[in-house]
């Protein structure tokens, strides 16, 4: 029984990035502890605000192993983050996304993962960032998907805080 509890709560749990009819399923990896996430939620939120209203399905996912509901919803409110969140405690989607740091984005596109990487680069390590120069490349792929010329899976190196691994 317990079994059947599990595959039912992973199938319900990847749900969100199976199509409904959405341009694509659009999944920010967070932590509510890592400084580079914290610092990337004002362009999580204008992402999520412009590309929402134009047919994207756009969750935020926190891969903090121990986090509560609680701790989860005060660090939205905290950091201004409207975006639907799940917890991804076991990491189930951030294994299938391939995510070893955050903040860190996927795009899936019929089910299919298109994107892996960093929302953009203006973090040349962990404590440099660029002031100038930025390419958004989260933002490029969402533009081409709009334009129904769907990339091949285009990967980049997110900066920020490790994925812990889970117990």
């Amino acid at each position: 029984m317990h079994s059947l509890i599990s595959l039912f709560l992973l199938a319900a749990q990847l749900e969100l990035i199976a199509p409904h009819g959405e341009k694509a399923a659009v999944l920010f990896f967070v932590r509510a502890d890592c400084p580079i996430s914290n610092r990337f939620a004002p362009e999580i939120e204008r992402i999520y605000e412009e590309y929402e209203k134009r047919g994207f399905d756009i969750h935020l996912v926190y891969s903090d192993p121990g986090l509560s509901p609680d701790r989860m919803e005060a660090h939205r409110r905290e950091y201004h983050l409207s975006a639907p969140a799940i917890a991804d405690p076991e990491h189930r989607y951030t294994t299938l996304a391939h995510i070893r740091a955050t903040p860190s984005v996927a795009v899936f596109v019929n089910g299919r993962l298109a994107y892996d990487g960093r929302i953009d680069n203006r973090f040349v390590s962990f404590s440099k960032t660029r002031t100038s120069g930025i390419e958004h490349d989260l933002t490029g792929v969402l533009d081409l998907i709009e334009a129904d010329r769907i990339p091949p899976l285009r990967e980049t190196t997110a900066i920020g805080c490790a994925v812990e691994e889970v117990q």
